[in-house]
């Protein structure tokens, strides 16, 4: 074991010392040390309730022959963080996560880890530390929010970023506004619909690094609380078996993970972690991948905000792992990986029964025969963009307009809420990628006011920015090249036409490339003045389409 360099003999009496100091007894000093990675924080709803998880897994580790030591991890609540200055911290703190828990647990000899994230980019981050580090690791969330409901409907976050857009555009009044404010989110929890932090706890599931239930029993469900103390036991048992997580989150394991994110209907942002993930288990991620995978892959799933139904409805339907049982009846899955379970996936699933087919659909009846994200590719984007493509309306899926540019979501922003936006616009926001942000900020607020104003199916928006998962709409994000970079977007012009042709992976700015180099000659880059990690992230971080990870 990893402790026993740093436990046992003669010339580790130092460390042993210290050990007492923390209060161990020796007998707990000779038991494998696990690492409790704990997110705990009062400003993040979806972590206020982790400290009760941590202490869950504790027992858990204690109960199978281990000794639990916490340490802690950070996260950024992505919602209270929209709309400022604080989104540009948000995907940054990815790779701090990462390289913090790196640190620590390689400083202290743990033997095994069991990790404890919730939101956004936390999941991605613990993950990425799970494959560099490679020691036996399970992964138990805080699990989702249940819905909140007004006027008798049920209603997440991103309703409530929709009410402000109606009520700016005199569809909802003060007191309407305040009753959404009040219920939309009623309990602890990641957001209840089907946006990034969900996605990737999921997924997780999908890779083989959590436990059943993981991304789908409610926060609040005591059911939550014995998975964690599961989790407890089960790395024990991942220790004595010495299952690490690159057993397990192999390029088999990423595919599947990008099959269930098609059926799902997942966030776009896993288009950024899951190829963020590969790159630290030393697998090849190839965005054109995506689209193979997708034309042969159902959607079965439409989450909000894609659709009325929300987390607690697929964990009451079965969970992440019936919606795998469907898409392994269709032969798309690769059954046999290993996972956290000790088993492999085909017999973690064998049983696994569809109980709500309104909301996990049969292929037959799948909301679309192809998956829930579609990759762009065109001379707009070169390397690729992304979009959300579950949560577009059919008359938006093909799309041709004037462009209407804006150099950050701020002035855009501004544009929406004094009708500047009409019908038929293609919106561009450029300057806000993973350098250019710098740290790719995501933008709900205005693909928020747009649907709030009415405006979701007549307005595409596109950007070197990030989306919400909480976003509906034509929303396409992830340009790439970068305008910093000196992609494409930095020298798109109002009025000039652009093309979207979702079903057939295409994006097109409709200017000769006579024009273009003209532009390029012509149109200076722009570049923030920016100081402490974000100067030397921008300096560090690679493009979205390479998973905006640092560059080695």
């Amino acid at each position: 074991m990893i402790k026993d360099t740093i436990v046992d003999g003669f010339h580790n009496a130092p460390h042993r010392s210290l050990y007492h100091a923390l209060g161990l007894t020796e007998e707990e000093q000779s038991r494998p040390l696990i690492g409790i990675v704990s997110s705990y924080n009062e400003i993040v709803p979806g972590h206020v309730n982790l400290d009760k998880i941590a202490q869950a897994v504790k027992l858990g580790v204690a109960m199978a022959g281990g000794t639990p030591i916490m340490f802690p991890a950070i996260t950024v609540c992505d919602g209270i963080a929209m709309g400022h200055t604080g989104m540009k911290y948000s995907l940054v703190t990815r790779d701090l996560i990462a390289d913090s828990t790196e640190a620590m647990t390689l400083a202290h000899g743990f033997d095994g880890l069991v990790m404890i994230p919730n939101c956004d980019k936390n999941v991605p981050g613990l993950l990425m530390a799970a494959a560099r580090l490679n020691i036996p690791t399970v992964f138990v969330s805080g699990g989702p929010m249940l819905a909140g409901r007004v006027n008798g409907k049920k209603r997440s976050l991103s309703s409530m970023f929709e009410a402000v857009g109606a009520y700016k555009a005199g569809k909802l009044d003060e007191c309407g506004l305040t009753e959404f404010e009040k219920k939309v989110c009623p309990t602890c929890g990641s957001c209840s619909g089907m946006y990034t932090a969900n996605s990737m706890n999921c997924l997780t599931e999908v890779l083989g690094m959590g436990l059943k239930g993981n991304g789908t029993i409610p926060a609040v469900y005591s059911a939550r609380i014995e998975l964690a103390k599961h989790a407890g036991m089960q790395v024990m048992e991942l220790v004595r078996k010495n299952i690490r997580p690159r057993d397990i989150m192999t390029a088999k394991a990423i595919k599947n993970a990008i099959t269930a994110d098609m059926a799902l209907g997942c966030s776009t942002n896993s288009m950024l972690h899951l190829p963020a993930i590969a790159n630290e288990c030393g697998v090849e991620f190839d965005l054109e991948e995506v689209n193979r995978i997708s034309e042969k892959t159902p959607n079965l799933c439409h989450l909000a905000p894609a659709g009325p139904t929300y987390m607690e409805d697929l964990n009451e339907a079965g969970g992440v792992y019936a919606v795998l049982k469907e898409l392994d009846n269709l032969g798309l899955l690769e059954t046999d990986v290993m996972t956290c379970t000790g088993k492999t996936l085909g017999e973690n699933i064998a049983d696994a029964v569809n109980l709500d087919d309104d909301v996990i659909r049969k292929p037959e009846n799948a909301f679309g025969k192809t998956g829930g994200i579609a990759v762009l590719k065109g001379n707009l984007a070169p390397d690729g963009c992304v979009v959300k493509r579950a949560a577009v309306a059919p008359e938006m899926l093909v799309h041709e307009g004037p462009a209407k540019v804006f150099e950050s979501e701020e002035e855009c922003i501004a544009a929406i809420y004094a009708g500047k936006i009409v019908k038929g616009d293609v919106v561009v926001i450029r300057y806000e990628g993973p350098a250019g942000g710098p740290g790719m900020r995501e933008m709900l607020s205005p693909t928020s006011a747009i649907a709030g104003m009415g405006l979701d199916k007549d307005v595409a928006l596109i950007t070197d920015g990030r989306f919400s998962g909480a976003t509906r709409g034509a929303s396409i994000g992830h340009v790439s090249p970068e305008a910093v970079s000196g992609g494409t977007i930095a020298y798109v012009k109002d009025g000039d036409i652009i093309s979207i042709d979702i079903p057939n992976y295409k994006i097109a700015l409709k200017v000769s490339d006579e024009e273009l180099a003209k532009r390029k000659a012509e149109m200076p880059l722009k570049k923030k003045e920016v100081s402490g990690y974000l100067k030397r992230y921008a300096a560090q971080v690679s493009s979205a389409d390479k998973g905006a990870i640092i560059n080695k």
